[in-house]
């Protein structure tokens, strides 16, 4: 019984120091795909070429779609920062999911909306019912107060119902966006307008710092350490994991923080998925599903400026209902699309981009929890040795630490995001601490939300409550 004891342990920390070795590998391998990337899309982004996109006719009107449920510290601020935007065509659209909060006051109140007649475009079906239609004096904010489905893509197909311009871009209403986004997640669109069907852009927590109406005066590190690590995850994952999937057309996720796509593609396909927990995966991959069968040729492009800035959990609380949420919703797309999973007929999301996920991403926790019950396991027995232990840490967790590095140092070199040094060091802190706790409880996070959805638990779309923006004048945070 021993001897199977000793050969099963040794066979799987075998097997998990092999698994993070690929994995981190490949990671690396994306990562510098996407540092050549950025490379290529700084210099295609001049001032120049933005003016020209701004004084070009042909640039598509854009609608702007916010879906807001109890965001009354937030709403206004991002409100404006939207109607800041340069762009020369766009509205916004906002959808009161139902609030019970003043989430509608104070959007009336600041812009002296109107009742208004508008009516649906009757193309997409939506579940809740829509009580009243807002619109502000110059006809620029539409706000749609509707009962609370409690699914986002459902508030988000209401917006989609209410809107009138090409172009469709979703956020979050906690966003805060920087004023040329809308011309840089745009400009694929222009550049190539037959075959670009969705766009999406980098999104970095907005906590700590200051703004003054939607704009951001000064963009600083946050001053706690659970948002300083999420910034290091946005780095690594959001931005240059991203950055390199787009370049190779297998981005599976656009954000639905910010994204932009084609008002009648998703018109076509039915909206989003109102019963989605990952309403925004789900939306890209219905997009590659639909055109690939349809033999279309298509491109969706991730945009590596940091053109959205968010807010993230400042407390392991809603930190972990939210990332309990997202292992849930990956469950549930790599279920809904696994006729795509290997097959030939999808091209590289099929054999794979959608692979990838499903061993990388939705059992990476399951590896690692294992791993790290049967390390010590295996040590306290006699079965492993420390050179065990030492490369396991130096596989699992220090090139985990690697990739953060290089994700830090990349940013830092192309965007000079934070510019003190002292930023560029809490970073670099930030990015070892993770590893040491924050780590295994994200894996513990995620696995929770695997089993709530292999249970097939019922989760809907919850509040996060807001700290709300650190505003220096005007309108204060709550």
């Amino acid at each position: 019984m021993r001897d199977f004891l000793e050969s099963a342990v040794i066979g799987f920390n075998s097997f998990v120091i092999i698994y993070f070795l690929a994995l981190n590998s490949l990671y690396l391998l994306i990562v510098l795909i996407a540092a050549r990337a950025q490379r290529r899309a700084q210099r295609m982004s001049s001032e120049t070429a933005l003016e020209d996109l701004f004084a070009n006719p042909l640039t598509p009107g854009v609608s702007v779609l916010v879906p807001a449920y109890n965001e009354e510290p937030s709403i206004v601020s991002s409100v404006h920062s939207i109607l800041d935007l340069r762009y020369p065509q766009l509205e916004v659209v906002i959808v009161d999911d139902g609030s019970t909060d003043g989430t509608f006051d104070v959007l009336q109140q600041e812009f002296e909306l109107q009742p208004s007649t508008r009516v649906a475009a009757g193309v997409v079906e939506t579940v809740g019912q829509v009580n009243s239609v807002h619109i502000s004096r110059d006809g620029q904010i539409v706000v749609i107060r509707k009962e609370n489905a409690r699914r986002r893509g459902d508030a988000l197909n209401v917006a989609l119902e209410y809107s009138r311009y090409p172009l469709v871009c979703m956020i979050d209403a906690d966003s805060v966006l920087e004023k040329d986004a809308l011309m840089h997640v745009v400009r694929p669109f222009v550049d190539d307008p037959e075959h670009v069907a969705a766009t999406g852009g980098a999104i970095r927590p907005i906590n700590g710092c200051p703004t003054e109406r939607g704009m951001i005066l000064e963009k600083r590190l946050p001053k706690a350490w659970a948002p300083r690590i999420q910034v290091v995850e946005y780095l690594r994952s959001f931005l240059l994991g991203r950055v390199g999937w787009s370049a190779f057309n297998g981005l599976m996720i656009i954000s639905g923080a910010f994204g932009l796509f084609r008002r009648d593609l998703v018109q076509q396909i039915g909206g989003l998925t109102a019963d989605s927990l990952a309403e925004d995966a789900d939306l890209v991959n219905s997009l590659h599903h639909r055109l690939r069968q349809e033999k279309q040729s298509y491109r969706i492009v991730f945009v590596p400026h940091p053109v959205c800035w968010t807010e993230v959990p400042e407390n392991l609380k809603i930190l972990s209902r939210q990332r309990r949420r997202w292992s849930h919703g990956l469950l549930e797309v790599l279920w809904r699309f696994r006729g795509m999973i290997a097959n030939p007929r999808y091209g590289r999301m099929g054999l794979l981009v959608l692979p990838y996920y499903v061993v990388f991403e939705l059992l990476t926790p399951i590896v690692e929890i294992l791993g790290l019950i049967c390390l010590p396991l295996g040590i306290a027995f006699g079965i492993l040795n420390w050179q065990a232990a030492v490369l396991y840490a130096l596989v699992a967790i220090g090139y985990g630490i690697l990739l953060s590095v290089v994700a830090i140092v990349v940013d830092d070199l192309s965007y000079q995001t934070y510019r003190r040094w002292k930023d560029l060091g809490i970073l670099l802190v930030a990015a070892f601490l993770e590893n040491f706790g924050f780590r295994q409880m994200h894996a513990f996070w995620r696995l929770r939300g695997l089993w709530s959805g292999i249970r097939g638990s019922n989760a809907a779309w919850g509040e996060m409550p807001r700290v709300g923006f650190k505003e220096t004048s005007g309108a204060s945070a709550s």
